[in-house]
């Protein structure tokens, strides 16, 4: 799939989803939002993709929502459609059958620091900067701030809500919003060896993980137990479990059937 602001490219299990408006830090436009949601929708279903990669086109990741869009349209009931479409894009990405890893180079401002909080993983380039900058325009970032409470730790967020500033990628990394922080030239090297190796597990294995993943982190800890106990019970039963145990134990390679 290739849209204008869109693009796809699949390779040995990775899907790489870049965005692509360039003259706009590829904010996130209506129809943006909508791009990326139908395909993820296509991904969920697509047994070939182990993992996506989202990433940016241009000089930087994401700057956020289409604020120029949004002042056009100038009424209520757009402004509403905007943040429940964008907030069901976050949860597609958290409920995808597989990993997203955000590739963020330059700006992840706003919706797109909402974004990288968004995706399981993220790797950083040394020269990209995040902030959650709304406030500064008397618009406080309250749907960014769901994905990053629960992304970071709670006086992090605040400090990241209530002052508005820009922050390094290191400063992102002591964080926690970002897992790797990499200099910029070895940014789609690095992303492609940690995306190739999720790629190379069991698609039937990392969307049981995923999913029990979320599922726990909002349960009390006697719940979490009993969920998870019964998620792995179910997991030994999968074909794939069954083979990747079997592979350990004779010493070879698995041969994954992704059932």
């Amino acid at each position: 799939m290739s849209s204008e602001i869109l693009l796809r490219e699949d390779s040995s299990g990775i899907c790489y989803l870049t965005l692509n408006r360039l003259d706009a830090y590829n904010a996130l436009s209506m129809e943006m939002m909508q791009s990326l949601s139908a395909e993820l929708d296509k991904i969920a279903e697509d047994i070939s993709v182990r993992v996506v990669v989202v990433r940016g086109g241009g000089k930087g990741f994401c700057a956020g929502h289409d604020l120029k869009q949004m002042l056009g349209e100038g009424h209520e009931a757009y402004y509403q459609a905007t943040f429940d479409t964008c907030s069901a894009l976050m949860q597609r990405i958290v409920n995808l059958p597989v990993p997203v890893i955000a590739q963020v180079h330059g700006v992840a401002t706003a919706a797109g620091c909402q974004l990288v909080a968004s995706c399981d993983l993220a790797v950083s380039a040394d020269n990209a900067c995040f902030a959650t900058p709304g406030v500064n325009i008397g618009l406080f970032c309250s749907t960014p701030m769901v994905a990053l409470t629960r992304a970071v730790a709670p006086k992090h967020a605040m400090e990241l809500l209530l002052l508005g500033d820009l922050i390094s990628a290191d400063r992102a990394a002591e964080m926690g919003l970002v897992n790797w922080v990499v200099a910029v030239d070895e940014l789609e090297d690095y992303v492609a060896a940690v995306a190739g190796k999720i790629a190379s597990k069991s698609r039937k294995t990392l969307s049981i993980g995923k999913q029990a993943f979320y599922k726990q982190s909002e349960q009390t800890l006697a719940e979490a137990y009993s969920s998870c106990a019964r998620v792995m019970t179910d997991n030994m039963l999968t074909d794939d479990a069954q083979e990747g145990i079997d592979a350990f134990i004779t010493k070879r390679k698995p041969n994954w059937s992704h059932r």
